[in-house]
């Protein structure tokens, strides 16, 4: 038999520490690192008696998540134990949410830009497992977005860390249990590695925005489970490969290359064995990144495994409308939002509002000087070309400038009202970002105005033909390059100092009559 096609299925389930002063249950400081099992208390360690209490901000922040991911938010939620039996899980069970999460219902939207130009999807329809709905390609204010389903987010702790050292020995850190979680699961809806990556990209994105997660990869506060099998075709019949679920994914890099590999083993495995999806059967597969291939851990016959039961030392508990009022506010106006409004606002390109909003203090940076500035498309212009090349040079972030944005409105209005040149500003922003003090102050400390007197340019112009015949005989020979070259020359014997703008139009007035 030949396979006629067949198309990769992948549902995520994001893992994501949240930003809260103390764990989910108890006051020990919510932390990454430190000194091992120094931030732990009887409630975290599961001791007996030790009872646990809901912190209101792990719920807060919860609710702001579930907002900024569309998501709607239950009125009513609670509790429950999930059991299982890991040495890194002190109680032998983990507080979590199973039938009624505090978020369900939402969806990201994936910006088409974002795609490499050969992934995207192209007017693809969803066809997850058994999913016979709506197309997932939404038109918005005239973008296209590739739609990703969110079914839950749902409040969990996390669990301490097995460190597995050289040699025989195997250590836990329960510092991070009882951190705050949030899972996010989504529907089945992405059909490519590169979708799944850029998902849990934009999720990254839209989270710290919210200021609901550091979203560090690489501490794994943010991590990701990916869920993949196949549709095939063959001889016309619809098959399904059974679900490999790809545990504790950290990079981007990682989810791209993960799946790729698997639905590769997939392929091959239902080509020999002729395996097929049973419902309730997973495989659980971790990712050796060193060798970049999956292996088996364990299998999943059933949730029932998991032998949920309401959490009994927490009431069910109800979600106030002053809250969820509050969770609103704290959202905003979210990356996707600001793109397309600066692209109307301040008629930039894809590249810059990518750029610009990358981070929201950097956005935030931006609009005040924007706000400040005569001409909010010079503002933008500084911040791109000079600012964040100073950062990028030092490996600095917008946080740790120490100018604010009304020196960048400052500067870029000198620019703009012809106080200074081009040649000028490149001395006066250095000194800025050196010392922090105001463009018209170093201006004004450096004697530099701009020589805007007709008469004098008009004497400098002919000086410098008269200095350069042999420039003079190239342009009438028809090399008209030589203008550039004869306007530096200007700007060299004025010191900088000419307005480039009149200096211009004097040398070709000058060069138009020879």
């Amino acid at each position: 038999m030949m396979i006629d096609k067949w198309e990769i299925v992948i549902g995520c389930e994001i893992h994501t520490q949240l930003l809260t002063k103390t764990k989910a249950f108890c006051a020990c400081e919510n932390r990454y690192g430190g000194m091992p099992d120094t931030r732990v208390c009887p409630v975290c360690l599961g001791l007996p008696g030790a009872m646990p209490r809901i912190s209101k901000g792990y719920v807060e922040l919860g609710a702001v998540a579930g907002l900024a991911l569309n998501c709607n938010i239950a009125r009513f939620t609670k509790f429950d134990r999930k059991h299982y039996f890991y040495p890194d899980l002190a109680k032998g069970y983990q507080i979590t949410q199973y039938d009624i999460p505090l978020c369900a219902d939402g969806y990201v939207d994936l910006p088409f830009r974002s795609f490499p130009e050969d992934e995207q999807p192209g007017g693809k329809k969803c066809r997850p497992q058994n999913f016979k709905g709506e197309d997932c390609i939404i038109e918005s204010n005239g973008q296209k977005y590739r739609r990703v389903r969110i079914e839950r987010i749902h409040l969990e702790e996390d669990v301490g860390k097995s460190l597995h050292l050289q040699g025989s020995h195997s250590y836990i850190d329960y510092n991070r249990c009882g951190t705050p979680l949030i899972e996010i699961v989504t529907k089945p809806d992405m059909t490519s590695p590169e979708e799944a990556a850029l998902f849990m990209q934009t999720v990254q994105e839209i989270l710290r925005y919210v200021k609901v997660t550091n979203g560090n990869l690489e501490e794994g506060n943010m991590r990701c489970d990916a869920n993949i099998n196949l549709n095939i075709w063959e001889d016309g019949k619809e098959y399904h490969t059974p679900i490999s679920e790809i545990k504790n994914l950290n990079s981007f890099k990682s989810i791209r290359e993960a799946c790729t590999y698997e639905a590769q083993r997939q392929l091959k495995q239902f080509q020999e064995d002729r395996q097929e999806f049973v419902a309730g059967y997973k495989n659980t597969m971790n990712w050796d990144e060193e060798k970049g291939v999956t292996n088996i851990m364990r299998t999943k016959n059933s949730f029932v495994d998991y032998r949920f039961t309401t959490e009994p030392d927490i009431k069910p508990f109800t979600v106030s409308e002053e809250l969820i009022e509050t969770a609103v506010k704290n959202v905003g106006e979210l990356p996707e939002a600001k793109r397309q409004r600066y692209k109307k606002e301040f008629s930039m390109t894809d590249f810059d509002v990518e750029t610009i909003t990358s981070t929201k203090e950097l956005a935030m940076f931006f609009e005040d000087a924007a706000a400040k500035s005569k001409n909010p498309k010079k503002a933008v212009n500084i911040i791109l070309a000079e600012l964040l090349a100073v950062l990028n040079e030092k490996r600095e972030t917008i946080s740790d400038v120490k100018i604010t944005p009304a020196h960048i409105a400052e500067f870029a209005d000198a620019l703009e009202d012809g106080k200074i040149t081009s040649k000028q500003g490149k001395e006066v922003f250095a000194e800025m970002m050196a010392s922090n003090k105001r463009p018209l102050e170093i201006i004004k400390e450096k004697g530099m105005k701009v020589v805007s007197d007709s008469a004098e340019i008009d004497k400098i112009v002919q000086d410098v033909i008269a200095a350069n015949p042999k420039a003079i005989e190239d342009f009438k020979s028809g090399k008209t390059n030589v203008t550039g070259w004869l306007m530096g020359q200007v700007m060299k014997l004025s010191h900088g100092k000419a307005n480039p703008k009149q200096a211009t139009e004097i040398l070709n007035k000058y060069l138009s009559k020879m």
